[in-house]
């Protein structure tokens, strides 16, 4: 199978469940909807390759699934830290339109409604309540490059514009 040039990580095996070969993966989002419904993941270890979902579900905060190929414990514990890969263009669609998924904001641009730019969202991450966007700043000197952690709510969030590649911040310079 041709490697999609879309794949997104969307968690990562962290043990195995069971003892015919499941895996527990932890998602990086809290619905996982990427990982329930797609029925092939890439995985990174050995090398980058596909695997056929047999079931998928959630258990806990967690995914729980049957891979072709991994038949036992030992198999799925061997798996233990690959990253779990979906390709974008199979991701479930978004029910509203102030819904993203992560991979999604990645890249775009941050500034704030005084018009000044903040940077470009480098990455993202959970502190639990609320996804918060990290944002780096341009600097001809690396070392002077400053990250930003914006919280992803509403207070802070003005707008999302995915087609002109910016999100709009309540957010100064200064904090």
């Amino acid at each position: 199978m041709e490697i999609p040039d879309d794949l997104v990580q969307v968690g990562f095996v962290y043990g195995a469940y069971g003892l015919v070969g499941g895996v527990r993966v932890r998602p990086f989002s809290d619905d996982a909807d990427a990982l329930l419904h797609v029925t092939t993941w890439w995985l990174d270890k050995p090398g980058l390759r596909d695997v056929s979902v047999k079931r998928a579900k959630l258990h806990g905060g967690d995914v729980v699934a049957q891979l072709s190929g991994v038949a036992d414990r030992d198999e799925a514990e061997a798996l233990k830290g690959t990253a779990v890969l979906v390709s974008r263009s199979q991701f479930p669609q978004l029910d509203e339109e102030n819904e993203f998924y992560w991979a999604d904001l990645i890249g775009l641009e941050v500034e704030n409604l005084q018009g000044e730019r903040l940077g470009t969202v480098h990455d993202m991450m959970s502190n639990g309540p609320q996804s918060i966007l990290r944002i780096t700043s341009q600097s001809v000197d690396a070392e002077a490059a400053q990250e930003r952690l914006i919280p992803f709510v509403d207070q802070f969030v003005i707008k999302v514009d995915k087609d002109a590649k910016k999100i709009v911040v309540d957010w100064g310079l200064d904090y």
